[in-house]
């Protein structure tokens, strides 16, 4: 540990003597072999520096991200509270823009989140099947063209949790709103992986993982307790993430957040938690760089606000992941070793004393 706390303090002194970026400095203490490869990212084809068959970096491109945490309402037939959620949204939005924020992502319900009972045929006292004639639906989408046609007017990329309603008798979504810097919706991504009472009653669930660029960088989207389902971050990592954007409403003191760090050091990527005010206490919103460090979160006093982060591969938090641990990973998952295994009596026999 000592030796690898001499070797960061040996970078950061390069990086401050010469000016160079943390991850530029790193290279002069683990030189790469010439030769270069290239790997699609969307429509941008980005170079990497190969070490041994191994890329050195992954993304050169950065992007300001602003994470936050919003109270969340849960009687969608509130109409007051479904408007007053839109303003706190849209306000949230304006501080992002003004601090230099290209994207803003918001937690599950950030306008409503259907409490299973107030929905529920059988409730007030029993959970049932959802009676979705009971959501504002002209409200909230109002709601949801405000905060579009702001997103366009400040040109911040938002991404906002709603339900989604289909044709009926199908029960709606429970899904994330990609809104791009011109004010249109250009993806969605549905909950696939829901609660027990959710998919019961409430949702109809999603099918695919979903994608989306910002400035070079890419994102993914998961929501609800899709927390508990490590399979879908390493689905993303396969899918060439550079971001997670995580959204909840339900968590358990410290528990969701542990899990976050968790999928972004074990990924090595970013990842982005919102969660609502309700939850600042015991798990403020931020995000978390690809070694597990969080880098920055909202404050634990229940008020509406935001943490700004510079999505940053050269960064310190994040160069060593993004440069060696998560391509060696690939390499490893992809048969590397096997060259190196050996036929040895010894090895073959478990029981064999030392």
């Amino acid at each position: 540990m000592t030796a690898h706390k001499n070797f960061k303090r040996q970078v950061r002194a390069r990086a401050a003597k010469t000016g160079e970026s943390y991850t530029s400095a790193l290279r002069h203490f683990r030189p790469a072999p010439s030769g270069e490869a290239v790997r699609e990212a969307g429509q941008e084809a980005v170079h990497v520096t190969v070490r041994e068959g191994v890329p050195d970096a992954v993304n050169s491109a950065s992007v300001r991200l602003a994470v936050a945490q919003t109270p969340v309402r849960e009687d969608p037939r509130d109409v007051a509270a479904l408007r007053d959620s839109g303003r706190q949204v849209r306000a949230l939005m304006r501080e992002a823009s003004a601090r230099g924020a290209r994207i803003v992502h918001f937690p599950e319900g950030a306008i409503c989140f259907p409490h299973k009972l107030v929905m529920s045929v059988d409730g007030p006292d029993a959970v049932g099947p959802a009676d979705w004639d009971r959501c504002q639906w002209p409200v909230l989408q109002a709601e949801l063209a405000a905060i579009a046609q702001l997103a366009g007017e400040l040109r911040l990329w938002t991404v906002i949790a709603s339900v989604h309603r289909l044709t009926g008798p199908n029960r709606p979504h429970n899904s994330l709103y990609v809104i791009s810097d011109h004010g249109e919706v250009v993806t969605r991504y549905d909950e696939r992986l829901l609660s027990n009472t959710k998919v019961s009653y409430l949702y109809s669930p999603g099918t695919s993982p979903v994608t989306f660029e910002v400035d070079g960088v890419r994102f993914g989207c998961l929501l609800g307790i899709e927390i508990h389902y490590p399979e879908l971050f390493a689905e993303y990592e396969k899918l060439d993430v550079d971001c997670v954007l995580f959204s909840t409403t339900g968590v358990r003191p410290g528990n969701a957040g542990a899990q976050a760090q968790g999928h972004a050091a074990a990924n090595g990527y970013w990842v982005s938690f919102s969660v609502p005010t309700q939850h600042s206490a015991t798990a403020p919103s931020g995000v978390i760089a690809p070694n597990g460090d969080w880098i920055e979160r909202c404050p634990a006093d229940g008020s509406p606000s935001l943490a700004v982060v510079d999505l940053d591969d050269g960064s310190e938090a994040a160069a060593e992941s993004v440069a060696y641990a998560r391509p060696w990973r690939r390499e490893s998952r992809a048969g590397v070793h096997a060259r190196h295994q050996v036929i040895d009596p010894r090895s073959e026999d478990r029981t064999a004393a030392f």
